[in-house]
């Protein structure tokens, strides 16, 4: 979930606006794109701080363990099928679902093990440094030609942390793209909350395209209109509204917190295309600080997206626990063989559920 979601978190530097001086000598006022990009960075340091801060320091590995599903109701398929048809055929259809089970170790440098068993296939996916493999054991193959880890790539979770937190500050704060402004004080939930908003125009919404780059996909949070509503007092964000235009995507969420700032749940009121409705989030934590369980939520309609992982972080594991080699007697593809022959059975499941319903943009197997 690297936003992914996530991602309010912090960064250093650039922690408040230059201040020029007039002919006089004074200082003058910021200007209120300076003042909101310093808020920002204040929500940031918050976030780090309270979200994602010390508990982390010195860990090294999580071990996830927990389920994934898609689920669509008789309606949404029978309507899906009507469409198809242009009225011509009638389904009585009592709804589709995928399942995926997620079994996996992760260390902040890049390394990981990954089970994934389910509906869409049962893989198991390795890496150790630059070396590793993709198994399938419907197809009984594999292939060694594995994407490399990021040259940076950090050695604990509290510094992977603040990585996502600089990429972050990277787009909303340093690059130019966005507009930054102060949209005024307001109050919510009896506490008093600043408005900071961000604004990077997008193209409008094509419904006829229907496939984009990997890239696209995972980057709609770097254009469109952000507005975050700020505590006055603890700088945590309180509520969050972005859209993007041209990605059909429009969403709030409305953030609680626990003890210390701990992030307990997040709200979902989503008006985002093909998946209009609520949604939420939910994190437990341990005596340690560190989130121990992490299940959300995103319905609509017609359809539902859930998931529950159990996590568990440990700072003394070695690579060792990751070890694995493909099972003997499997055969041995190139990546771009096995990729397609993978890509040829997911698109079959992905497009038997848009079939019965489920309304996704098709991702290119190209990130270009």
């Amino acid at each position: 979930m690297r936003l992914t979601l996530p991602s309010l978190l912090l960064a250093a530097g650039l922690l408040a606006p230059q201040a020029s001086l007039t002919a006089a000598g004074a200082p003058a006022k910021a200007s209120t794109a300076d003042a909101a990009r310093h808020a920002f960075m204040e929500t940031l340091d918050a976030v780090s701080a309270h979200w994602f801060g010390q508990p982390y320091q010195g860990i090294t590995a999580v071990r996830v363990d927990g389920t994934l599903g898609i689920a669509l109701s008789g309606a949404a398929v029978n309507r899906k099928v009507d469409q198809l048809s242009n009225g011509q055929l009638q389904s009585h259809s009592q709804g589709g679902q995928a399942n995926l089970t997620v079994k996996g170790t992760y260390f902040a440098n890049g390394d990981f093990r990954t089970d994934l068993t389910g509906d869409f296939g049962n893989l198991l996916y390795a890496r150790r440094g630059d070396r590793g493999f993709l198994y399938s054991k419907d197809l009984n193959a594999y292939t060694t030609r594995v994407d490399l880890p990021d040259s940076d790539a950090p050695l604990t979770w509290m510094s992977w942390f603040q990585q996502v937190v600089n990429e972050v500050k990277a787009v909303y704060v340093d690059a130019g793209t966005f507009k930054a402004r102060l949209a005024g004080e307001d109050s919510l939930g009896g506490q008093k909350v600043e408005r900071i908003v961000f604004d990077a125009p997008t193209s409008p919404w094509d419904a006829k395209r229907r496939e984009q780059s990997m890239a696209q996909s995972l980057g709609f949070w770097k254009r469109g209109h952000l507005e975050v509503l700020v505590d006055k007092t603890t700088h945590l964000p309180q509520r969050m509204d972005f859209r993007n235009n041209e990605q059909g995507v429009h969403t709030r969420l409305t953030f609680a917190y626990g003890e210390g700032g701990h992030l307990q749940a997040v709200d979902v009121s989503n008006s985002s295309r093909g998946f209009e409705g609520p949604g939420w989030l939910r994190i437990g934590y341990g005596p340690d600080g560190r989130m121990s369980h992490v299940a959300g939520e995103l319905s609509s309609k017609d359809k539902r997206i859930s998931f529950a992982l159990d996590l568990a972080w440990s700072s003394n594991l070695t690579p060792a626990a990751i070890a694995a080699l493909p099972p003997a007697g499997a055969a041995r593809r190139g990546k771009e063989e096995l990729e397609t022959q993978l890509g040829i059975a997911l698109a079959g499941q992905i497009f038997n559920l848009q079939r019965q319903g489920l309304n996704l943009r098709s991702v290119a197997v190209s990130s270009r």
